[in-house]
Parts: C-alpha cells; structure tokens; sequence
C-alpha cells in the first residue's frame, strides 16, 4: 500500500502517483523493462551451453532438484551384477587368454559343453567322440563391457569360417560355437555373425544354440598361457595372437 501525503501544491502529487500506476499496470506480465523481448535474437554460444542463461531461474530449481542417474550407469532395479557368457572357438587356451584381458572381465573359466556325457575328462573330449566343444565361461561386468562387445572379439580372436577347425586343430570339439544364456544373448549373437561376416570371404558357420551345462576343465588348464607363457604352443599361437589383436601389453597378472 502506498501512503499519500497531501503536498503544498493539492492534489497534483496524487494525480501523478495516479498515472505513474496507471503505466505500472499496463506493461505486460513477466516482460523485462530494462530489455525489450527478441524473439529473432540469435542463440549464443554460452546460451546454448548453459541452460540457465536464458532463464535464470531455473538455476535455483535445479541446484534444489536432485540430478536423476544416468541410465547408461545405472543398473535397473534388480539387474544382475554380473553376467555369464559361454563360447567355443577352438582351443580354449587361446580363448581364455584374449578375452581374460579385457576390461569389465571379471573370470574366464576354460571347459567343455555342448557334449553327451556327463563331466568329461580332456582325453575323452579329444577323441571328438563325446560331443563337447572346449569352450569359455566369462563372467563380466555389463556395465563396463557388453554382451555385444564380447561376442565382437570373439569373431576378431579365431576364423568363425572353418568348419570344425581353428588352424592345426581338428575336430567337432574345436568347432564354432555361442552358447546362449537368454533370447537377449541370442539376438545379440546373431546380430554380431551380421556384423562380422562383410570381413570374411567365407560363410560364416558359427553356432548359436542355447547353453547347456558347463563343465569346467581340469586345474591344469586354467590360466594356461600366464601361468605357461615360454611352452611352445603358447609362443607360437597364443602370444602373436594377443599382438595381433593389440593385447600383448595388457596382461592383468594379479587378475585372479
């Protein structure tokens, strides 16, 4: 409220505290009277930048409104922390080297699946007559690395085009294979054989089935290149291998 007081000049002091309202009261609500609207005013770069600069008070709103989480960081309610990926693509030392190095890996467990007979030893799944393929059970971090990821360097890590055959290794336990856990992995898979296959000449002949159980293999298989890196096949195989593929300076000795 304003208070008027009565001048020694009458009433010319109300009249003009009459038309000073009258003026107050006609500007539009919300506009800025030191600094007329530009709707065609070009956006800057520090506008752009900062959401705040058009509208300061959302600076407020948002310092008092909590930052929801990244959804890309952020498991979903109930999500596993880890997750389980099975392949086969030939010798399993070879498997277990690559993909024990890289990041979001949390195990690699080196063993058989895919077969007829119950926790097989090495020497029957080398006669081929059991039906297992030697394969790799990675537990990973989908957070860090994801399914499709690994089953990219999977197809970078062996020929997914040779039948039943990863270089001298011969036989239905060296064939090509993801064994999937879920319709998820599934699809993932196949999207990575369409993915993979415009950089072979060949047909790719990679299976995707769904995973049966897992056997591991015995203790002297696992962590067989660090644990071995100067055998013979490990030089000769393993260890261009992990060059080839940009891993030779990545070795995680104290991984397990």
């Amino acid at each position: 409220m304003f208070a008027v007081h009565r001048s020694r000049s009458g009433l010319a002091p109300l009249f003009c505290l009459v038309a000073w309202l009258s003026v107050a009261c006609s500007q539009p609500q919300g506009s800025n009277p030191t600094k007329p609207s530009a709707p065609n005013e070009p956006t800057t770069a520090a506008s752009a930048s900062d959401p705040t600069a058009e509208n300061p008070t959302r600076a407020q709103a948002m310092t008092d409104t909590p930052t929801p989480a990244d959804p890309e960081k952020t498991p979903p309610a109930g999500a596993p922390a880890t997750e389980i990926a099975t392949f086969g693509n030939g010798c399993f030392w070879c498997s277990e080297a690559v993909l024990e190095l890289l990041d979001g890996v949390k195990d690699v467990v080196s063993g058989y699946a895919g077969g007829t007979v119950d926790n097989p030893t090495y020497e029957q799944v080398c006669t081929g007559a059991t039906g297992h393929a030697e394969v790799v059970q990675v537990t990973f971090d989908p957070q860090v690395i994801s399914y499709a990821t690994l089953c990219d360097w999977f197809f970078k890590s062996h020929d997914p085009t040779t039948l039943n055959r990863q270089g001298a290794d011969v036989g239905t336990q060296y064939r090509s294979v993801i064994f999937f856990h879920g319709e998820q992995q599934k699809a993932e898979a196949l999207a990575a054989i369409a993915r993979a296959q415009p950089k072979w000449r060949d047909p790719i002949v990679t299976e995707v089935v769904p995973a049966p159980t897992f056997w591991p293999a015995e203790a002297y298989h696992q962590d067989y290149f660090r644990n071995h890196p100067n055998q013979g096949y490990c030089r000769v195989m393993i260890a261009p291998k992990l060059n080839k593929l940009g891993l030779d300076g990545a070795a995680k000795s104290t991984k397990k």
